[in-house]
């Protein structure tokens, strides 16, 4: 498709169906939004002109939906996700304890998705994923914010959560559509620095979250259809900087040469979009060293203080996942042209690599 910069780069204010009605890319969807106005209708109800069985079957196995959540304590980091591949579904529950290192997982894979309800609309409705002894569930919470928060709760045989994010008044979160092509695209939305709080259990010990300690969510919302080998890095901190509560945002390799990109930074609630492809260098062989993050208006580095890895061979489906968590410094550059600090941020980069 084309990849004409007035149509990529945009900023999107109105509600937007992201297909059109054959299942392809809306090009009127393509742009980054402040807020979700995407509704991801990923079903292809006809019209596809070529092939109509064989499109159909290879839209249904390229389409990917996922629901992500990271919840960073003083003392603890634990994540959520559920995701449906459409052939196979793949859920967690991820637990760190800072103090100690320890982690606990439980995950599960459910072929055809399992029982899966994720909404087409960030916040517009339930999410669930049930499978043996792990269940998620997130719930909109109304609040005082643009959209509303969210209450997540998972069981899973060590560890249990119920926690509520908050959406602050005023506060933005960067949505974007990547497009690879009209039968190949994302969508997603990447929001960090938003308060939480609640209860984790860990073998039945109660340990309490609060916001003044503080404690930050960060949330991964994706729906789309995608290559079959993909490699992607993100990066995420939130925290509070001279008194403004701040929120980075950074993605790369997956979106270069696409015209969108993922990156932003958030002040006291307030979107920065980055519209360039930025530069990731780690190293491949040791990701507890240092992650460094660069471009014309992006100069951070990341020091991890821990590493979650996970793997998956089922054959011609792989995934290869390395994620740390650590501590932000360096600055990024507003859209007025301040350089603004995110020394102490806590976050988390990743280097993914999915053939699926």
């Amino acid at each position: 498709m084309s990849r004409d910069d007035d149509l990529v780069l945009r900023e999107i204010t109105e509600p937007v169906d992201l297909c059109l009605p054959s299942g392809v890319l809306n090009p009127a969807a393509v742009g980054w939004t402040r807020r979700p106005l995407h509704r991801a209708n990923l079903r292809v109800s006809g019209g596809l002109a070529v092939g109509d069985a064989i499109g159909r079957a290879a839209m249904w196995s390229r389409t990917k939906r996922w629901e992500y959540w990271c919840v960073i304590t003083p003392t603890h980091v634990l994540a959520t996700t559920v995701s449906s591949l459409n052939y196979a579904g793949v859920h967690a529950v991820w637990l760190l304890d800072r103090g100690s290192g320890e982690q606990v997982e439980a995950a599960v894979t459910a072929p055809l998705g399992g029982d899966v309800t994720m909404p087409t609309t960030v916040g517009g409705g339930p999410v669930r994923a049930r499978s043996g002894r792990l269940a998620i569930a997130v719930d909109p919470a109304p609040g005082e914010g643009p959209r509303p928060g969210a209450r997540l709760r998972a069981v899973s045989p060590r560890v249990r959560c119920d926690l509520r994010i908050e959406v602050p008044p005023g506060h933005e979160s960067l949505g974007v559509v990547v497009p690879w092509s009209d039968r190949q695209f994302q969508y997603t939305v990447k929001d960090v620095a938003l308060p939480v709080s609640g209860t984790i259990w860990v073998d039945g010990r109660e340990v309490p979250v609060e916001e003044r300690a503080p404690s930050w969510a960060v949330m991964d919302v994706g729906r789309g259809r995608w290559p079959y080998s993909v490699v992607w890095n993100w990066g995420t901190g939130s925290g509070v900087v001279g008194g403004v509560v701040t929120g980075l945002q950074l993605g790369g390799k997956w979106t270069d040469g696409t015209g969108s990109t993922e990156n932003a930074l958030l002040l006291d609630g307030r979107v920065h979009h980055l519209g360039e492809d930025l530069s990731w260098a780690y190293d491949p062989g040791d990701h507890m060293a240092p992650w460094f993050v660069t471009g014309s208006r992006v100069d951070v580095r990341l020091e991890p203080f821990a590493e979650r890895t996970s793997a998956t061979r089922l054959g011609i489906i792989s995934s290869e996942q390395h994620q740390v968590f650590g501590t932000w410094s360096g600055w990024v550059q507003d859209d007025g042209g301040a350089r603004r600090s995110v020394d102490g941020l806590v976050g988390f980069a990743e280097d993914v690599a999915n053939r699926w």
